[in-house]
């Protein structure tokens, strides 16, 4: 039986941000009515999908039996690309896997295939489908961005969107990498690195310009002008144009000596060592490069890296490898496209994307990402050169950094493998949940469950629980509300336990860090819910709290076992442990700095963050609002009668 619907959604795509690309969609559901996996069935779905379809450019989703999404792909003619799917003969044994689980499919139509080809994008970063190639990276890319709209400027590390007013340079390998250089560039152009609102308060120089790493503007050390002429020079340097900051410094530090003026001339000096020392910690030589990203590819042992350099000014700016999944039986050249284009859904795609290998529809490539990036965006495999030079340096990279993934996949395996014995699992487990809590005497708890798997920790499934029932200074109770609420999501979600890979609901392990009282609790909760087959162990620490390697498992019958001090089993436990201490104790952290940053006038409604500063700026703290009679209240400035009125109500509604 065939159900069909339609429903029409507005102009403009919802998961664009930055709203570089516009499509006009028009989106169609067809459903069989059928469960297990069957190609027939999936081909009559595709079939009917295809009927109503016209040669247009688009983005077309396969969705299985639950509705979730199997595979994301675009087409520059939709009718002709999905019908493809029906002729299974010619179909590789992973396509044909997918086309029987398709039970409906969702088109949306574009304006051109370049957009299509941007929203397919974004589409596999939004739903991870099982049989697209996945970019798995958790971290957004750090930025340095030299802030405007003051009249002293502050350089600063930036993550997330570009909606700052400045100059944005990067993308960093790493917020180590943005870190260092930042620190070098404050001892070289001796810019603040303070927020406005600490520069504002400021009548005395900070720690900063006692070492040399700011000029004090907040103090009047420095005027405007000479300032903007330091900024100037930081973003002559981070363009590239290095060699003339060099110059002009040797040359003030020459007629600094010539005047005797020694002082300065000793600060001039320092600051060419700082400028030496970025340049030298660029171990990449990419002199004559320009604005580029170097992406080569690696392939061994059924496993695919991708290594990518970042070039800024001709300067090299860090470098990540990266490991994407879902790679079986997609051509290398397939994937290298796939990673690029994902990877530039969070990054401004640059003038220039050096690649080791020609991709499929590179045109159309450059196209999209031109569209991304608001100019001209050029793909090209470089030949000769520099160029070549730095391509061949990157596959190079790309060789090692993959060898050296197998050889920690070995070793993880290996574990993973001791892990499954040692504490008696019927298999290596492939997602493991671990908890812990964090408070101070009962107050801002939180609990924390991070994730880990064969290929390491997966950030982007960490969870907090605020925690809202339990009672002061009661671990135990705390832990039963985080497992019965992280249980019963479970239980709604995926009652049945047939997700599984990326989308898994349910753990093959859950870790405990703490002992018998710990263990009891979760034991307890899960079987109130039914659960009695999720495999639990509690971690209890060594008599003295350190890594001495005595720590206790103890299993929910009330067994107890311990590892040898230089177990490598022990070591990779006691990392998972740390994590989700050190994830609860952040997340501790954070909610008890909002607490301390909130007010008393936060609670009552209808006052916002404009009435707030209002009242607080007319009667000096939240304690003089709460004291304040009535005719006061409507006497300050913002405050109409009615809100007056709603807030002496809120504090006297009682009296």
């Amino acid at each position: 039986m065939l159900r069909l619907t339609m429903a029409r959604t507005p102009a403009g795509s919802p998961n664009d941000p930055r709203g570089a690309a516009r499509f006009n969609e028009e989106r169609a559901t067809y459903t069989v009515a059928s469960a297990q996996p069957d190609l027939e069935a999936g081909v009559k779905a595709i079939r009917a999908t295809v009927r109503t379809l016209k040669p247009v450019p688009g983005v077309y989703r396969m969705l299985d039996a639950r509705g979730d999404v199997l595979y994301v792909g675009k087409a520059r003619a939709l009718k002709n690309r999905v019908a493809n799917y029906t002729q299974v003969q010619g179909l590789t044994g992973r396509l044909q896997r997918m086309v029987s689980q398709c039970r409906s499919m969702e088109i949306v139509t574009t304006n051109s295939e370049a957009e299509a080809l941007l929203l397919e994008a974004q589409l596999v970063k939004r739903f991870r489908p099982p049989f697209n190639v996945h970019l798995r990276d958790d971290k957004s890319f750090p930025f340095i961005l030299l802030r405007a709209g003051h009249d002293f400027p502050r350089i600063m590390k930036h993550r997330g969107a570009r909606k700052a007013n400045g100059n944005y340079y990067g993308p960093f390998a790493s917020a180590g990498s943005v870190n260092t250089t930042i620190n070098a560039l404050q001892k070289l152009f001796l810019l603040r690195s303070c927020t406005d609102s600490f520069f504002s308060r400021r009548d005395r120089p900070c720690l900063l310009y006692q070492i040399k790493r700011c000029s004090a503007p907040c103090v009047g050390r420095i005027d405007e002008r000479d300032y903007a002429a330091l900024v100037e020079q930081a973003m002559d340097f981070l363009a590239g144009k290095s060699g003339k900051v060099q110059q002009d410094l040797e040359m003030q530090m020459a007629k600094a000596a010539e005047s005797l003026d020694f002082e300065t001339a000793a600060i001039l000096r320092d600051r060419l060592r700082a400028a030496t020392f970025i340049q030298g910690s660029q171990a990449i030589n990419a002199q004559g490069v320009g604005d580029a990203d170097v992406f080569a590819l690696a392939a061994k042992g059924g496993q695919v890296g991708v290594q990518a350099f970042f070039i800024w000014g001709g300067q090299n700016w860090g470098h990540r490898a990266f490991f994407p999944t879902h790679t079986k039986d997609v051509e290398e050249a397939r994937v290298l496209s796939d990673v690029i284009l994902q990877f530039y859904e969070e990054v401004p795609p640059p003038p220039i994307v050096l690649v080791d290998r020609e991709l499929p529809e590179a045109e159309l490539m450059a196209l999209a990402l031109g569209e991304l990036a608001g100019r001209k965006v050029a793909i090209s495999v470089p030949q000769r050169g520099d160029r070549r030079k730095l391509m061949e340096q990157a596959q190079r990279n790309a060789v090692e950094a993959l060898e050296r993934r197998l050889a920690e996949s070995g070793t993880k395996a290996r574990v993973l493998r001791d892990l499954a014995e040692f504490l008696e699992l019927e298999g290596v487990p492939q997602r493991i949940e671990v908890y812990d809590n964090s408070h101070i005497q009962g107050a801002k708890a939180v609990g924390a469950m991070i994730v880990a798997g064969p290929e390491g920790l997966l950030k982007n499934q960490y969870r907090k629980f605020n925690i809202r029932e339990a009672q002061t200074n009661d671990d135990f109770g705390m832990m039963r509300e985080v497992m019965r609420r992280r249980f019963e999501r479970a239980l709604k979600d995926d009652p049945d336990r047939e997700t599984s890979g990326d989308r898994a609901v349910w753990p093959d392990l859950v870790l405990i860090d703490g002992g018998k009282g710990q263990m009891s609790s979760v034991r307890d909760t899960l079987e109130e819910l039914g659960i009695e087959d999720v495999p639990l162990i509690a971690i209890a620490k060594g008599p003295h709290h350190g890594r001495e390697g005595r720590e206790v498992f103890h299993f929910p019958d009330g067994r107890e076992k311990t590892l040898p001090t230089n177990s490598p089993l022990l070591f990779y436990l006691q990392n998972l442990r740390d994590e989700v201490h050190r994830y609860a104790i952040g997340a501790h952290r954070a909610k008890r700095s909002r607490a301390i940053s909130a007010s008393p006038l936060d609670e009552i409604p209808g006052v916002g963050p404009a009435r707030k500063r209002a009242l607080l700026l007319h009667f000096g703290t939240a304690s003089k609002v709460r004291a304040a009679a009535l005719e006061d209240l409507q006497r300050a400035p913002g405050v109409s009668d009615a809100v007056a009125r709603k807030i002496y109500d809120f504090y006297h509604a009682g009296g």
